[in-house]
């Protein structure tokens, strides 16, 4: 599992504690994020080869329709 830090709170006062806390070993700055190691490594391993092989599929203007879309989501007012 990987692991991430504790979230710190926006409280001055909280925060003070909890690095009160962490300092003196009360508390550790460590949570699981309940994620397994190998699932990320495959997801981001699949993710960059999935990219580039539906570049290689798209053809050019299909290409071309996909980029005029997602400048005018970019671009368009909210």
């Amino acid at each position: 599992m990987a692991i991430k830090r504790i979230k710190r709170p926006r409280d001055p006062l909280q925060l003070a504690k909890l690095i009160g806390d962490i300092a003196t070993g009360q508390t550790v700055d460590k949570v699981e994020d309940g994620k397994s190691p190998d699932a990320v490594e495959r997801g981001k391993k699949g993710g960059t080869i999935g990219g580039k092989a539906r570049a290689a599929a798209l053809s050019s203007k299909k290409r071309k329709e996909i980029a005029q879309k997602a400048i005018k989501a970019r671009w368009e007012k909210p």
